[in-house]
């Protein structure tokens, strides 16, 4: 059984099941060129994660979320160099799923295939639900123009769960309001639901049935569009912030009053990795599309890399922007960062406002369009090597598309539209990618070394049997530079306990204030705390002048010491350095390339900022993908029924 569920599919097998044979009715359209494939990168990384979720990584990082973005796109780097090696190899649809195979076996490639569900179809469902509130947003300042109504209700422009959950929150979200009260119901239910979400899944899934030629057209003229209107915010943006002398935000006060650029220290950096590496998920979409490219073996792994470049230098540029144009704190909750920045309190600029939401509408049109092409055509490779049903293969006569896979992948983004929501998806999305990539990277460290060979990508092997070890010597060197106490504090859990002790203090509904107040500080004052966290509480809490003021800082501490966070981190950071230091042992001895283990180690140091819920949704995740593998993929697999 082990030997079936391992088994690698020989990379001569796989490059004559993607040649331009038949497949299921048709070969697919060698119709993109290396411009074409950089701007899909372009059209799927510049999106949804600099028009919404870079609100939140500025908020919970401050100016050094710089500094995440930098460690992030070198992680992608030395992914695209390893995504760019397969690639040259293996100019095939399939992305990491047929790499895997071809490097860590069936059992490994089903796994991969089903986390990038995660990451193309479930991402897109945090696009479209961006994409709504831009677009609804542009049509109510497109309406104050021309004095229409053109508002759409509020329940029908956000999801039932955001709004309930919001609702439970006690939320005063004039918006989320609207929504709860306003909506109609229908036997006791109120009908809220995301409709422009719904309705532009539609047409995006239309679009790419009919063809990748047609799609490659409006996605090129979309980045166009797309990138000038960056631009312009960038220079505009800029200006301001020095012309109006606002650099001063690049440096903001923390708790303690000192101006810093990582306000919230490099903890609060990291706690906005999810949000960072969602701005980078789509460069590997580029891979999907081997079959369809010209020449794949030169052009992809180029187009990979240019659109990762340009792409982390305006997310720099825009994240000096965001946060020298406005105070970090003032965008928590701000779904719409660069149009937020030009609002009346802020820089007031009324044109930048409106031609920022036509931007956005464009900008995540085009992810929408590259996510939704880039699902089928795995799907399609899943298919072929029996571990999906033949329909999935199937190719329309006409168009020339994964004609059933593309139906089926509209269908799994638009039905969750209906009862989910976007923080969700956004932490679902995030682990299933990184967990794809630290495959590729450990999959080119499997496979044997090819021959230089002239025109096509050639990955650098630079020996990692010194140069690797001593990294993760002066890493973990720095690192105790930084911080003395860094692996001590790694395994001591006594912060977190004293944590949960005063979580256990606060119950859900405090019906005497007096009494618990009382216990709260009693047990603060026994401790004889030298922390500094619990010597500021202790201080604090005594200067409360009521019971309920000294319950609420209580509470707000507990918020901003999260013991289960901070328990999954540490543990997360143990697990690493123990990969690393067994990874540099196996480098020792194997003479692993340099590259590919820097691609493991900075994706596998990104994963650590992740937390428990993501980790279990994850794991939740992987484990019915391995019920629907044995059901029916273990028995139908070629390689299987071959052996």
């Amino acid at each position: 059984m082990s030997n079936s569920l391992f088994r690698t599919k020989k990379i001569s097998t796989i490059l004559s099941e993607g040649s331009d044979a038949d497949h299921g009715g048709g070969g697919l359209k060698r119709v993109l060129s290396m411009r074409d494939l950089t701007f899909f990168g372009i059209a799927a990384i510049l999106g949804a994660g600099s028009f919404s979720s870079l609100g939140s990584a500025v908020f919970n990082g401050g100016p050094g979320v710089v500094i995440l973005f930098v460690i992030t796109a070198i992680a992608c780097a030395f992914t695209a160099f390893c995504y760019s090696e397969f690639a040259s190899r293996i100019p095939v649809a399939g992305s990491a799923y047929t790499y895997a195979y071809a490097s860590f076996g069936e059992l490994f490639a089903w796994v991969i295939g089903w986390a990038l569900i995660m990451e193309y179809s479930i991402g897109n469902i945090y696009v479209a639900f961006s994409w709504s509130d831009y677009f609804t947003s542009f049509l109510d300042k497109l309406g104050e123009l021309m004095h229409l109504n053109l508002h759409v209700p509020d329940y029908f422009s956000n999801s039932y769960m955001e709004v309930k959950n919001a609702i439970k929150g006690g939320s005063t979200n004039p918006e989320i309001l609207s929504a709860w009260n306003q909506a109609p119901m229908i036997g006791g239910l109120r009908i809220i639901l995301d409709i422009p979400a719904i309705v532009i899944n539609i047409l995006i899934t239309y679009l790419v049935y009919r063809g990748v030629k047609e799609s490659r057209n409006f996605s090129n003229i979309m980045v166009m569009l797309k990138l000038a209107v960056v631009g312009l915010i960038i220079l505009v943006g800029g200006y301001l912030v020095f012309s109006t002398g606002a650099t001063h935000n690049w440096l903001p006060p923390d708790d303690t009053g000192i101006r810093n650029f990582m306000p919230n220290g490099f903890g609060g950096v990291m706690m906005a990795v999810s949000s960072v590496f969602f701005a980078y998920i789509g460069f590997d979409a580029v891979s999907v599309l081997a079959e369809e490219s010209k020449n794949p073996q030169r052009d992809l792994p180029r187009g990979m890399i240019l659109s990762l470049v340009i792409c982390t230098v305006i997310y720099i540029l825009l994240t000096l922007v965001l946060t020298g144009a406005v105070n970090y704190r003032n965008f928590e909750g701000v779904g719409d960062p660069l149009s937020f920045i030009f609002e009346k309190q802020n820089l007031n600029i009324g044109w930048m406002q409106f031609l920022v939401s036509i931007c956005a509408v464009v900008a995540m049109t085009s992810v929408l369009l590259v996510f939704q092409m880039g699902q089928p055509r795995i799907w399609m490779s899943m298919s072929r090597d029996g571990l999906l049903p033949p329909v999935f293969q199937k190719i329309h006569a006409k168009f020339n598309t994964p004609s059933f896979a593309t139906i089926v992948t509209g269908l799994v983004v638009g039905i969750p539209i209906l009862f989910t929501d976007k923080t969700f998806v956004l932490d679902f999305t995030s682990i299933a990618t990184l967990f794809a990539f630290v495959l590729v990277c450990g999959g080119v460290l499997l496979i044997p070394r090819k021959e230089k060979v002239q025109g096509k990508f050639n990955l650098p092997y630079i020996n990692g049997k010194f140069i690797f070890p001593v990294i993760i010597i002066v890493a973990a060197a720095m690192a105790m530079y930084l911080s003395k106490n860094y692996f001590s504090d790694k395994i001591d859990f006594s912060f977190e306990k004293k944590v949960d002790a005063i979580t256990a203090l606060i119950p859900a509904k405090t019906t005497d204030s007096i009494t618990v107040s009382a216990k709260l500080e009693e047990y603060l004052v026994a401790q004889h705390d030298t922390d500094s966290a619990f010597i500021k509480l202790t201080a604090a809490i005594q200067a409360s002048p009521d019971a309920g003021s000294k319950i609420s800082v209580a509470k707000d501490f507990v918020a901003k010491h999260d013991a289960t966070q901070s328990r999954t981190n540490k543990i997360s950071l143990i697990i690493f350095w123990l990969i690393m230091i067994g990874l540099g042992i196996i480098t020792i001895i194997k003479n692993y390339s340099l590259i590919p283990l820097m691609g493991v180690s900075t994706c596998l140091y990104l994963l650590t900022g992740m937390s428990l819920s993501n980790w279990l949704w994850f794991g939740s995740w992987l484990l019915l993908g391995l019920v629907v593998y044995f059901l029916y993929g273990y028995r139908k697999s070629k390689l299987a029924n071959t052996a």
